[in-house]
This record gives structure tokens, sequence and C-alpha cells, in this order.
């Protein structure tokens, strides 16, 4: 399935009638050529009306970027705008939008063609506050030329694919939070709020619908997709039949049960008694799923799957659920890290999952048994895990979370997973992130946040914390890893 939007973005410049219109034509014909050339040309349309003072135009640039297929809008004030028509143009476009405001150009012209964009933006903002406008984004520096907004406008294309994404997604969960995992059962309430329709089932469900699919004739197909990924790695070649008809079983449930949303997340459990009623552990078919942009989270955990499935909108690429499971012992710090990286011991941790991760995202795989489990099973019902050390690169650790008390919060933290052998299970890395001893107990111990975190590959902080913005999340609720030398509020001042 198709599980993420394709952002078009409708751009309508706005003018004021005690300025020249040429202005705000001129300027959006020279943005809209800038973005073409640098970025897709086929994601943005130019709107040809262009507002002035009438609310009648604003009502017809609604309609025009409307069935034009646009999901996201740019409202660009090529000179100072029409505050109360370009609000309501937001107020009324349901899909996210930016405001953006145009530069003057030349020294040369700051008579006829000086357009006070900058000014504008004060009103425009105000406004939008005014009529309590939702899911509207403005840069961190929102006026600059062509070539600057067409830098805005690239950078708002994955926030507006996290936000759309968002909108018109649902989450399948199944089964109950585990025993014990009471960090992971947190109020639904939010998703309602965020927009996010949820349908929970038993495991009984599942499992009615996976033994319904036995001798299903699709599974030889995916069992031989299976060998073509793990390659070498596939350990217990037995398991795949089970495995490729639980997939099936997983697909089938999304078509049948989507409803009307058009984007899907799962979360379900895999233990006490999965392994033994179902023969396996799902977490390969979790990761197989998850690299097709369909996250699949562990142990019922709603929010980890909503925040993999908002990282999977930002970064365009596959994430991935771990625990921040462990610590870097000393004598592995000291022989593969001090000297050659520059991290403290207590920056660095051990993010690891049983076998979710995609194997596009490891550097190696192996097909294995769930080792944990089975400490107390028969570890032939254990197997489905996908092991190996996950690739070194950037990341980002980040998580949206309902607190216990229904509010909205959630953390970001940069960092990498460095090429260090991790001589362990699992899928599994060492991570580094500045000062994450601090961000540890001062973020994640302090904020009651559970085990789980998402992980994104490459850098995607600063449009995380936008998305996290528009989606209503209170700035002070988005906690982050303060630098050396900035202390948190609750970080004792003597050390």
């Amino acid at each position: 399935m198709n599980n993420m939007p394709e952002v078009k973005i409708g751009i309508v410049a706005v003018s004021r009638d005690c300025f020249p219109e040429s202005l705000s034509v001129n300027r959006r014909k020279a943005l809209v050529e800038a973005y073409k050339a640098k970025y897709d040309e086929k994601n943005i349309y130019e709107c040809p009306i262009c507002i002035v003072e009438s609310e009648i135009h604003m009502v017809q640039a609604l309609e025009d970027v409307k069935a034009a297929g646009c999901n996201a809008l740019v409202v660009y004030l090529g000179n100072f705008g029409p505050e109360i028509s370009e609000t309501l143009l937001a107020k009324h476009f349901e899909g996210p939008k930016m405001f953006i405001a145009a530069a003057e150009e030349t020294q040369e012209d700051l008579v006829g063609g000086r357009g006070d964009a900058y000014c504008g933006m004060l009103n425009a903002s105000y406004n939008l506050q005014l009529r309590n406008v939702e899911g509207y984004y403005i840069p961190e520096y929102p006026v600059g030329d062509a070539e600057d907004c067409a830098d805005m406008i690239a950078e708002f294309v994955p926030i507006a694919r996290a936000y759309v994404a968002v909108k018109d997604l649902k989450i399948i969960s199944f089964g109950p939070r585990p025993l014990n995992f009471l960090a992971c059962n947190a109020p639904i309430k939010q998703l309602f709020n965020l927009g996010v329709e949820i349908e929970e089932n038993s495991e009984l469900d599942l499992f009615e619908a996976f033994n319904k699919h036995a001798g299903d004739p699709r599974i030889p197909d995916v069992v031989k997709d299976m060998e073509a990924e793990l390659g070498e790695g596939n350990m217990k070649p037995e398991v795949l039949p089970k495995l490729a008809q639980y997939e099936i079983t997983l697909l089938d449930w999304i078509e049948a049960h989507k409803g009307y949303r058009k984007y899907v997340a799962l979360t379900t459990k895999c233990w006490p008694a999965f392994q033994t009623q179902f023969g396996f552990v799902p977490c390969y078919v979790n990761s197989r799923l998850t690299g097709r942009g369909i996250p699949v989270s562990c142990e019922v955990d709603i929010y980890g799957t909503l925040s993999e499935f908002i990282g999977t909108a930002v970064s365009d690429d596959i994430v991935t659920l771990l625990d921040i499971n462990n610590t870097v012992p000393k004598d592995m710090y000291k022989e593969s890290i001090e000297g050659k990286y520059n991290y403290k011991l207590n920056d660095t941790f051990m993010g690891f999952h049983c076998g979710n991760t995609c194997s596009k995202k490891l550097s190696a795989c192996s097909m294995k048994y769930q080792m944990i489990m089975a400490r107390t099973l028969p570890e032939e019902v254990t197997q489905g895990t996908l092991e190996g050390d996950i690739q070194p690169g950037e990341i980002t650790f980040y998580r949206l979370q309902s607190t216990a008390d229904n509010k909205l919060r959630a953390y970001i933290a940069e960092g990498e997973i460095l090429p260090v052998a991790t001589r362990s299970f699992g899928g599994i890395g060492v991570f580094a992130i500045p000062e994450m001893g601090r961000f540890y107990r001062h973020v994640l111990l302090q904020g009651g946040y559970p085990h789980h975190g998402a992980v994104a590959f490459g850098h995607h902080g600063k449009a995380l914390f936008e998305v996290f913005k528009l989606l209503g999340v209170d700035v002070n609720e988005i906690g982050y890893n303060q630098p050396a030398g900035v202390r948190y509020p609750t970080e004792n001042p003597w050390g």
C-alpha cells in the first residue's frame, strides 16, 4: 500500500491595494522559478490569483488551490499584504500552511519597488493568533529573496508531509499492553485530539485471522522474498512459512480495516502468550512492514508507532523503535571510543530491540531466536528475530508521548551510531548523543518517558521540532539535550 502522502504545495501571493500588485505577482513568479530550478517542480502549484484586500479573492484562491489538488499551502507576502484576507485563507485551508515574506531586492528600487513585507509579517502573525488559526508554520527567519524562500519551502515539505499524514492516520493495535509495561500504556485521548483514529483489537482477533490464512496461496512468494532479503542470514528457514502467513494476515487486516483513513500504523505484542500460540515471534515481519513505510511497534506501544510514523514522514526513510537499553562498558569505551570520538562515557549508550529493525538499516543481518524469551520457553517458539548491529551514521532519537495526566510532550536529541562492534545480540547499536547523561536524567527520567524511543536515520531535529509544534505540543514540553553549561530547570546547580 502507499502509506505516505505526496505533498503538493499551493503558493498564493498576497497584496495590499496601496502597493503595486505587480510586486507580489513578479516576486511570486521569481520564487516559483527558483524553487523549480533547485527542487521538485511537480510538487508546487502557482496560484494565478493575486489576493488584494478582498475576501472574494481569498475565496477564489482557496477554491483554486483545492481544485489543483494542493494539500499544503504557502502564503507569500510579496508586499505588506492584507492581514484579514491572508489569515482567513489560512483559517479555511484544511491542511498545513506556511507564511513567508519577500525581502527587498536592491537598493536601486526602494521607492516604487519597496514592498514592506517585513512589516506585513508582524500583522499576519498577530491576526493568525487572533483568529485561532491552527496548523500554520512560520520559519525561524521568514523573510528572504526568491532563493531564500525557495529553501524555506523545501524545508516545509517534510513538515507538511508529516502533518498531512498524521491527520489521515489510523493506528491498529492488537492486545492490551503486556504486564509490567505500564510505561507503554498511555491515554488515547490525545490521539483523537491530534486527529488520529485508533482501532483496538484483541489478540484473539489476530489469532483467528492468522489461522484463516493457513495455506494461503501467496505464502510461497512471500517466503521467496524473505529468502532473498535474508541471504546468508537465513538461519531459521523452517519458520519462514509461518512468518509469511503472519505478514499476509497483517496486510489483509490493514486493507479490510483502514476504513476511510489513507494511512496506517500498527502496534502488536509478542509475549507472554504470542510465542506459544502462534509458534514464533513477529519481530522480522515487523521489520519488513516498517521497511515498507508501515511502522509496527512492539508491546502495544501506541505512541511509539505514532512516533515512528511521524519520523517516516519527516525523513522520507525507514525508521526503527528501540529500547534506550544499556550502558556501554568502560572497557569498550576505552578500547573503541575514547580518543577516537569526542564523547564522554555517559554520552554513550546502547539502543536495542529484539529484532524489529529493517535489514536495510543493519550492517549485516541474521534470522535468530529470541534469546531473552528462550530463557523460559522452548527455543523453537521464539524464532523470528532479525539480529545485527545497526549501521553507523547520524541519527535522531525522539518520541511523542501522552503523559498519564493526558498531556502531550515530546523529546528530540540528535547524535550518531558509532562504528563500534556491540558484541551483543538483537538489533543493536552503540549510540552517542552529546550530554546524553544529563538528557537521560532531566528529560527522559524527569519527564516520565517509557523505555522505547523512535530512531530516524539522519539529523531531523529541526523538522521534528516544527512538526510537534504544528501538532499542538507546547514548546515548553519539547525536551532536548541541552549543551554543556546550559542548566536544566531540575538540574542541581552544584552538580
